[in-house]
């Protein structure tokens, strides 16, 4: 064992969770910061609007199955390189490495030419119809961004590698770098040059082909496991162990995707229906607000995400060590602090959802947008306390080894809940039931994780302990 891991088995647990959370929550919020910096040009140009903010929700969940394949390779690496260094195979993980870069250039080119040979089907199955300037905005903002996709690929699936390798504060570094060049172009191409959509997509791939330009110099210059030429040769066996671990991180974030269609396409339906959303002018509101709601809400999901990530290593460290009592009680905080993120957001949407709507550029809409904004904030996110502990426990089981609860309960959440009542309640409920989708599922999986979180604290008592033990160095291996 790396006796300078030691600490990890002896430091106060609370100071543990700041050291090692902050720079991954850090990252979280930088990657979160690119889509919703657009959204927040955009609705803030009077040119664009709604009908923008609509567009980049259309948009949206076509880069988080990018994102879904990016993190399956890119996590999938990091854990077959920590576990190839844990048993001083270094050659394997170089193998890892240049294999994993292989197979993200060529997913990221394939997936670019499946979105443009695609782009109208495509456009429609995510609600980009519900009007003829929606689906104009949306066409132009897609096409543009599809450009970027390999490489907005190829920087998040380094990310995780080079953290890997032991440098986190370079793979931060980079991602913040894409950031900021986002920042400050979004406003020169948006407001100066007036390049409407074309511009904030542009401003975006800049900012991700500046990550991806850093992420190949640091390829050339690692510490540890630099590939060499033969490394880049695919093998099988090293492909189907790096997606095999990365499935999880696949899941989590495709499954997003299915909430994401099934969310846009009942707005579009629903909205046609309603005596306000149903005529032209206001029908891409629904769409734009709900687009906004959703981006606030992953804001706080990337801290709660990071937060719960960042305990990774912790959780590893003193489960293999035996120390199941610490463990214990970083569940413990970890469960307390998340909730806490979830208490103060739940404050911030609840009796200032008027301020939240007005950063996206509320004082250029119509009353009808402002109201259903306040509605759609306050209902849609009343249950954040149990979204932001569902999060955790689902982070925390798998990195205690549990994988197949962990996924089984992600799947719940996003497939079975998230796009089964984003599907049902509107039936009843009509445009309000899309917002009452997301409380009524964060409710019903935090009744099936309570029984989880139970179950582990027996777990990780003394009883309990060495069943989990035995378990979790088989699932290491």
């Amino acid at each position: 064992m790396d006796h300078s891991n030691q600490f990890l088995g002896t430091e106060r647990v609370g100071k543990l969770m700041k050291q090692y959370a902050v720079p991954c929550m850090i990252s979280l919020l930088v990657g979160a910061l690119y889509n919703i910096v657009d959204q927040i040009f955009i609705a803030n140009a009077s040119y664009l609007g709604s009908y923008g903010n609509a567009a980049n929700t259309v948009v949206f969940p076509l880069t988080v199955v990018a994102l879904a394949i990016a993190v399956m390779i890119g996590d999938g690496c990091c854990a077959f390189v920590s576990i190839s260094l844990g048993k001083e195979e270094v050659s394997a993980a170089k193998r890892s490495v240049g294999n994993a870069v292989v197979m993200t250039v060529a997913s990221g080119l394939i997936l670019a030419a499946i979105y443009l040979i695609f782009s109208e089907q495509i456009i429609a199955m995510f609600g980009g119809t519900v009007n003829a300037q929606t689906h104009l905005h949306s066409a132009e903002y897609f096409f543009y961004i599809t450009l970027g996709i390999p490489f907005y690929m190829f920087g998040q699936a380094m990310n995780p590698i080079i953290r890997a390798d032991g440098d986190p504060k370079f793979a931060m570094a980079s991602t913040l770098a894409g950031a900021v060049i986002n920042i400050i172009l979004d406003p020169v191409f948006i407001f100066i040059f007036r390049w409407g959509m074309m511009g904030a997509a542009v401003a975006t791939v800049l900012g991700q082909v500046a990550t991806a330009v850093l992420a190949v110099w640091y390829l050339r210059h690692m510490k540890i496991i630099r590939p060499g030429k033969g490394d880049y040769a695919l093998t099988g066996a090293v492909c189907r162990r790096t997606l095999v671990l990365g499935i999880t991180s696949f899941l989590s974030q495709i499954s997003l995707v299915a909430a994401m269609a099934a969310i846009n396409n009942m707005l579009r339906k629903y909205g046609a229906m309603d005596p306000i959303f149903g005529q032209d002018q206001y029908a891409q509101i629904p769409m734009a607000v709900v687009g906004i709601v959703m981006k606030f809400f992953q804001i706080v999901i990337s801290i709660v995400v990071g937060m719960a990530a960042g305990c990774i290593p912790i959780v590893g460290f003193n489960m293999g060590a035996g120390k199941k009592m610490r463990v214990r009680e970083l569940f413990t905080k970890l469960l307390a602090a998340e909730a806490a993120v979830g208490a103060v957001a739940l404050i911030l949407v609840e009796f200032f959802p008027g301020q939240l709507i007005g950063i996206f550029g509320a004082a250029n809409e119509s009353t009808y947008y402002t109201e259903f904004a306040v509605k759609a904030f306050r209902t849609y996110l009343c249950m954040m306390i149990f979204a932001c502990v569902n999060k955790a426990c689902f982070i925390f089981l798998q990195a205690m080894g549990k994988a197949a609860e962990s996924t089984a309960l992600s799947m719940i959440r996003e497939v079975i809940f998230g796009v089964g009542f984003a599907l049902l309640l509107p039936v009843f409920f009509g445009l309000d039931g899309v917002l009452y989708s997301m409380p009524v599922s964060d409710i019903l999986t935090f009744m099936v994780a309570a029984c989880l979180i139970v179950k582990t604290y027996k777990e990780l008592s003394v009883k309990g302990g060495k069943e989990l033990q035995r378990r979790t160095h088989q699932w290491m291996e």
